[in-house]
């Protein structure tokens, strides 16, 4: 009797733990998000109107493939950023409006990469808006703006809304002076990782939310945890994204635990639950595992809660008492 107390004491604190740290993880996520949200907005709808009206002057918009989107084709978009704003320097100066038509650019040209569209603002700037999809519909749109000070100088990033989690500054660092064209693509591939993984999880949450006892996740969502209590098990997941360009878990550990004593009661049972001994332990879930490794979040849900009956049925065997003599 004192050993059951015990448990159920010592389920109670658990209890009130785990309370505690999902308040504070909820907080955290409002706060987090309140801060993306309010610091991106005036950057976001500024760069938007922007982008929508270098868009609407253009006289020309090209569809690339990957083998045209090249060093060159960049080359040649920054000569002609810089060209339009010495133009424009021009234009307002009276002492050089002569020569203003032997420098002018007629053309003004869009260009669309995959999820990228690339085009020429104003100020020598050279802006990048990259359309991010899930399941084939579009989701949210992220920009960069890169600037340079003359044609022959390296480009920085001058603005962007990309989430402050992702490593952009990094990646800056790491690539934009040495190859800009493979920093645009890196980008552009680093958002699309992020929402993929984002809303994999928020589809879980959606479809499965009422068999899902907790779940967290870090802000780029390359740590993933969540447990399954719907069963006499406690079914713990945990996942690990090799980087931040992964869509599919590399470090996975599926665990299913006996639920306390305390808290269930193997006796009694319940219909089409899985029953266990005292001297039941934890397992791991190899066919789960196997299937988060090839198959996204949600297909792989949706197997694992399939097969979780049959899986643990087949791991719990009872014990024959004359199988040793």
């Amino acid at each position: 009797m004192a050993e059951v107390d015990y448990m159920q004491e010592d389920d109670i604190h658990l209890d009130t733990t785990r309370a505690r740290f999902a308040s504070v993880l909820k907080r955290h996520a409002e706060l987090t998000e309140r801060l993306s949200r309010d610091s991106d907005k005036m950057i976001f709808e500024r760069l938007q109107r922007e982008f929508e009206a270098a868009r609407a002057s253009q006289t020309q918009e090209v569809c690339l493939d990957n083998e045209q989107w090249n060093d060159g084709l960049l080359a040649t978009i920054r000569e002609r950023v810089h060209m339009e704003a010495e133009r424009k320097a021009m234009q307002s100066s009276p002492v050089d409006a002569s020569i203003l038509p032997m420098c002018e650019f007629h053309d003004k040209v869009t260009y669309k990469v995959g999820n990228k569209v690339i085009c020429c603002l104003e100020g020598a700037r050279i802006g990048i808006q990259y359309d991010t999809f899930f399941a084939g519909e579009p989701r949210e749109q992220y920009h960069c703006v890169l600037e340079s000070k003359s044609f022959l100088e390296k480009m920085s990033v001058l603005e962007h809304t990309i989430p402050f989690f992702l490593p952009l500054r990094e990646a800056e660092n790491d690539l934009l002076s040495s190859n800009a064209m493979k920093f645009i693509d890196y980008i552009g591939e680093l958002l699309q990782s992020y929402v993929d993984r984002r809303e994999q999880v928020r589809l879980i949450k959606d479809l499965y939310g009422n068999q899902i006892g907790e779940l967290y996740h870090s802000l780029p969502y390359h740590m993933i945890e969540f447990f399954l209590e719907d069963f006499e098990w406690l079914v713990t997941v945990s996942l690990r994204y090799a980087d931040l360009l992964s869509i599919l878990p590399t470090g996975i550990s599926v665990v299913a635990w006996p639920m306390s004593q305390s808290k269930k009661s193997p006796a009694r049972g319940k219909k089409g639950k899985v029953a266990f001994g005292n001297n039941a332990g934890p397992m791991r879930l190899f066919y789960a595992e196997a299937a988060l490794r090839t198959l996204s979040l949600p297909e792989a849900f949706a197997e694992i809660v399939l097969n979780l009956e049959e899986a643990l049925e087949q791991n719990v065997q009872p014990k024959d008492p004359t199988a040793s003599t």
